[in-house]
């Protein structure tokens, strides 16, 4: 399949007697795509129950004239004014009572049902006018399920939704109550209408009452795009897609993908790496206008996954954002590395964000492919220098990576209810082990918790995991390559409890786990070999070999043959000695690269990408900063 790039447009922001001229110059830059409508309620419905489609039926025709493909999105992030005065208590409520109120955007509560019902009518009457034409080549659902923490909502509707869902989950509150553990401290329940939301507590809430609210939480996200993808399906066979977030843990992105066609994300690589990452002052500065070397490439690879191996960038950063705490603009070339990174890790199109700067309103320090004033910014001639690199370069099959990283929602949020440590995050977790492979330059694949099939890797890494799934734990039985747990993987139930035996309850490995010291950041322990032991430390019991230790004798590494257990979190130095050791005995070619410097091989090429602010050396080559290379694969 040829790579694409693609454009967000809002016709509405924009006069009329401007958007055949916008068009053309879309055509012109190599663009292929259009993404329109995801904001727009305001201007389709202006008053309650009545439609004004007519300016987007003309916009749709220019665009679709002019030889663009339309991405048409459903308005429901942002309802209107009137939505509000008809449901006021459709706001979303937050962790301490106090309504989101309207001024912004996401300002719904997934569990309002007078909402999903206004959602249902839009939707519908959309898919009525749009759905059989020849122009929109996709639909896109919502925008950014979860962004500004709306996931979670405290409101009454979310109240008597909860507790709907728990009945249909546990059946009975005695089975709830057992699950729970309330005998402690005496929380025990008689009736369903008596269980509150885990907030405003004294001290903590019951952390396994604070999972079942996120697991309650994620399943209303998913309930919400169902009613719109069940109502587009009856009207169109275009693919259907969401534009999901980095770094956003509180939904079950997998559950969600499962009634899409595609999964998209909204890559911001600058504006991340001052948001949403932990780092040194010292890592910052060094990647200010790059962005992290594995940001990109660890949410590439967890969406290809997400979309079963179908996946887009929706939106691409093209030059300083409004909303990261401060925004550097890019380096130049890093627009174009960006778009190559996600074609590497198998993206079908890169859409940038946005067609024109808007000189108005909240996004108008964010920068577009065009200024306000219709001038060409400076990521315009990357965009068209891609798209004419894709027509000289053939098609790049993506094929399996020799190495698995499994990847679970779940976990995050039962971490995230009982972390035990201010600093244990899974994604934080995950991603250092991702990291380590990356440096290694390795290729890896995100698996889901339930894969079944590991056959086709050399090795498989699952550090976290609140439980091993029974599809898992069937494959590892037959499975003859090198598998690294921990920390903390299955040791706890699926309701947030010490199971009895005691975790790590890994097949075929005698270890448990006699209990658990979280550090804070100044503490380390130092290993045998070179590097640390940070933020967390299990005292392992048992028959298992110890092939790693601290210093003064502590088990970090046990193992039996290839199956292997790590009891801590290393630092960078431990992770790449842990990585290197472990591909060696599993077979696993590495080629270790230089700070800065990313690997991603494709079952015909290997690409390169230079992410320092200066120049460096592959094999011969200098790449410049923000460089690409790639060359076949023999």
């Amino acid at each position: 399949m040829k790579r694409t790039l693609g454009v967000c447009y809002y016709p509405e922001h924009w006069p009329e007697d401007q958007w055949v001229k916008d068009a053309e110059r879309m055509v012109k830059a190599g663009l292929k795509w259009v993404r329109i409508g995801e904001f727009a309620w305001s201007r389709y419905e202006p008053v309650e129950g009545i439609y004004d489609f007519d300016w987007l039926d003309r916009a749709i025709d220019v665009l679709g004239t002019a030889g663009l493909n339309v991405v048409l999105g459903t308005p429901t992030a942002t309802p209107p004014i009137w939505m509000i005065e008809k449901h006021p208590d459709m706001l979303a409520v937050d962790e301490n009572g106090d309504p989101r109120k309207f001024g912004s955007r996401r300002h719904y509560c997934f569990s309002h049902e007078g909402y999903k019902n206004e959602c249902r009518k839009i939707v519908t009457a959309m898919a009525e006018r749009y759905g059989k034409n020849p122009y929109i080549a996709a639909w896109q659902t919502d925008n950014e399920y979860a962004c500004h923490d709306t996931t979670v909502s405290y409101s009454d509707a979310a109240r008597f939704a909860f507790q709907n869902w728990c009945e249909k989950r546990y059946g009975t509150t005695s089975a709830l109550n057992e699950a729970w553990g309330n005998i402690f401290w005496s929380m025990e329940y008689s009736r369903f209408d008596q269980i509150d939301l885990p907030n405003l507590t004294v001290t903590e809430p019951n952390p396994s009452h604070v999972l079942a609210f996120k697991r309650f939480s994620s399943d209303q996200v998913v309930a919400f795009n169902k009613v719109q993808t069940e109502i587009l399906r009856m009207h169109t066979d275009v693919d259907l897609i969401h534009n999901y977030m980095g770094r956003e843990m509180s939904f079950d992105h997998y559950d969600v993908g499962a009634d899409l066609d595609i999964a998209s994300w909204d890559s911001y690589p600058i504006g991340f790496l001052s948001d949403r990452l932990e780092g040194s002052v010292e890592h910052k500065s060094r990647f200010l206008r790059q962005g992290d070397p594995d940001m990109q490439a660890f949410h590439h690879d967890i969406y290809r996954a997400v979309g079963r191996g179908r996946w887009w960038i929706m939106e691409q950063q093209p030059g300083p954002v409004n909303w990261a705490p401060y925004n550097p603009a890019p380096l130049p070339g890093m627009a174009r590395l960006w778009a190559w990174e996600a074609f590497a890790h198998g993206a079908e199109t890169v859409c940038y964000f946005r067609w024109r700067q808007a000189p108005f309103a909240q996004e108008q320090m964010h920068a577009g492919l065009l200024r306000p004033d219709d001038k060409d910014a400076p990521a315009l001639a990357e965009a068209l220098q891609v798209a004419h690199e894709i027509e000289q370069i053939p098609n790049v099959d993506i094929g399996n990576a020799p190495v698995g990283l499994v990847f679970d929602w779940a976990s995050s949020w039962a971490w995230d209810a009982q972390p035990q440590g201010a600093d244990f995050d899974y994604f934080r977790l995950t991603f250092a082990a991702y990291r380590a492979l990356r440096r290694a330059g390795l290729s890896v694949d995100i698996l889901p918790p339930d894969t079944s099939d590991l056959s086709t890797y050399k090795m498989v890494l699952a550090p976290g995991l609140l439980k091993i799934s029974d599809p898992l734990r069937a494959a590892l039985k037959t499975y003859d390559g090198t598998a690294l747990f921990g920390p903390r993987t299955d040791t706890k139930t699926d309701e947030l409890s010490i199971p009895t035996p005691m975790g790590p309850n890994i097949p075929n490995l005698d270890t448990t786990i006699a209990f658990t010291e979280s550090m804070p950041p100044s503490e380390a322990l130092d290993l045998e070999g070179c590097g640390t032991i940070k933020h967390w430390i299990e005292a392992l019991e048992g028959d298992a070999e110890v092939s790693e230790a601290t210093a003064d004798g502590r088990p970090v590494i046990v193992s039996n043959g290839a199956t292997h257990y790590l009891s801590g979190w290393p630092d960078e130095q431990a992770f790449d000695r842990i990585i290197r050791g472990l591909c060696a005995t599993a077979g696993v070619e590495i080629t270790p690269v230089t700070d800065g410097l990313r690997i991603r091989d494709t079952k015909t090429h290997r690409f390169v990408f230079n992410y320092a602010p200066e120049d460096a050396e592959y094999n011969g080559i200098t790449l410049p900063a923000a460089g690409v290379y790639w060359t076949e694969l023999k």
